[in-house]
């Protein structure tokens, strides 16, 4: 066997497992039936299920989605009875590259198995490394299947992804992983009579895996090892062996809502410890990092406000960074927002001036646009008289013309009124300002 073969593999194309292989890897899907998630991707006729089997078309794949979601498995179902090599790109360099493709060159031209080359983390190759893989897809001497936890748009090289069959797969969701443990439990390949686990121990490995299935085998493995033979799986081992508590934490029950309640409004109430508590109860109990990053948005915009408009970029910013790198490093992030927004300035004053404007609109007080604001870049529009008489605000002193602007049926209405904190303060003073040479009352 050369540095470039293959692994020993079984009748369905997928490598032989040792009986003292990690646990997650000997559960590993050997059919497309026992693949657990991914509903959108194994419909029936999807282009995913077209490319598995005898018959199944030779195209590139790249596999996008979070760490435990499956990408290694599908690439082996995959690549069926293929020829299946692996490159980590956080290993592998150009040399190991196309070492692979030549050696699948000389294959094919001596008839022997096509070579699926499976690149994981290949959003760790420079554009070098990349770039060196396309001549070996545009000519199928290799079919590429790459595994990336980065979105491919900016992590994979165009000309490679437009060769390729981007498939994003979804992060499995806790029922998904819980029945991956379940049948770790009592599959002859798993643990079947090795241990018992009661299941509240079950519900805490799950919630400490988050959405990796990978994690959650590995932790149930490293459990039922502290075990031993025969022995039974309690919370008190789960939580010795994991060096983590169980957190009473229902993610469908009163105490989801109950933690997100307590910490939004220790954020809002600028106890910043106390915000950071409930941050670490959720992130603990598996919450959705996504669902954390949505409220911290929320909050921004409802109750700090102008009092620091940065606030808002700042969980904007956050949101994006955990959609962008996951859990756990985005724990970090949710940190470092939740911790800003707690010890900024708070208004809720904009929030108040929507609805109240709103308020207006929807009990009939809206009005006709007054004449001089109308459109006035239409045929005909100087006949009706639109735009006539309109002052143009940068010809004005100051750069305000003092013009009516309101319909008259909410003529004098006043919905935001600035508080004096923080950058708010400074507001308030322009508008001070603005209303007097508004010809306004202050």
């Amino acid at each position: 066997m050369d540095l470039f073969e293959a692994q020993a593999t079984t009748a369905t194309g997928l490598p032989e497992v040792a009986a003292n292989a990690p646990l997650a890897v000997r559960m590993r899907p050997r059919q497309l039936s026992e693949v657990v998630g991914q509903a959108h991707l194994l419909a029936d006729g999807s282009p995913l299920v077209r490319l598995i089997g005898p018959d199944a078309a030779t195209t590139s794949l790249i596999l996008w989605g979070p760490p435990g979601t499956g990408k290694t498995t599908l690439a082996y179902l995959v690549a069926g009875n293929r020829r299946f090599v692996e490159l980590s790109a956080v290993t592998a360099g150009i040399k190991d590259v196309r070492g692979v493709i030549d050696d699948s060159k000389r294959r094919i031209a001596m008839g022997e198995r096509e070579t699926v080359l499976f690149v994981d983390e290949i959003h760790r190759f420079t554009r070098t490394q990349q770039d060196a893989l396309l001549p070996a897809v545009e000519n199928r001497w290799v079919t590429l299947i790459g595994a990336t936890t980065e979105n491919p748009s900016f992590s994979v090289v165009g000309p490679l992804l437009s060769r390729s069959l981007l498939l994003t797969l979804k992060p499995l969701t806790e029922a998904d992983v819980l029945a991956l443990v379940d049948r770790a439990i009592g599959d002859e390949r798993g643990l079947a009579g090795a241990v018992t686990v009661e299941a509240e121990a079950k519900t805490h490995i799950v919630r400490v895996a988050g959405a990796d299935a990978r994690k959650a085998l590995t932790l149930l493995e490293a459990i039922a090892d502290a075990a031993g033979p025969g022995g039974t799986v309690t919370t008190e081992l789960a939580e010795q062996a994991m060096n983590a508590a169980l957190v009473a934490y229902d993610r469908q029950g009163d105490q989801h809502y109950d933690v997100i309640s307590a910490f939004i409004k220790s954020v809002r109430g600028s106890d910043v410890d106390a915000s950071l508590h409930y941050l670490a109860r959720m992130v603990v109990a598996g919450e959705d990092a996504r669902f954390i990053a949505r409220r911290l948005v929320i909050l921004a915009a409802e109750d700090i406000g102008l009092a620091d408009p940065q606030g808002l970029v700042v969980a904007q910013a956050a949101a994006d960074a955990v959609s962008f790198i996951g859990m756990p490093e985005g724990r970090i992030v949710l940190a470092e927002a939740t911790a800003y927004l707690a010890l900024a300035p708070k208004s809720n004053r904009a929030y108040m001036a929507i609805d109240r404007a709103i308020a207006d609109v929807k009990a009939g007080k809206a009005g006709v646009v007054p004449e001089h604001l109308r459109d006035a870049h239409y045929a005909g529009a100087e006949r009706l008289g639109h735009g006539q008489n309109y002052t143009y605000a940068h010809d004005a002193p100051h750069g305000v013309a003092a013009q009516p602007y309101l319909p008259d049926a909410v003529a004098g209405a006043i919905y935001y009124e600035p508080t004096d904190h923080g950058f708010e303060k400074t507001l308030g003073e322009r508008r001070a300002t603005i209303r007097k040479l508004l010809g306004r009352e202050t």
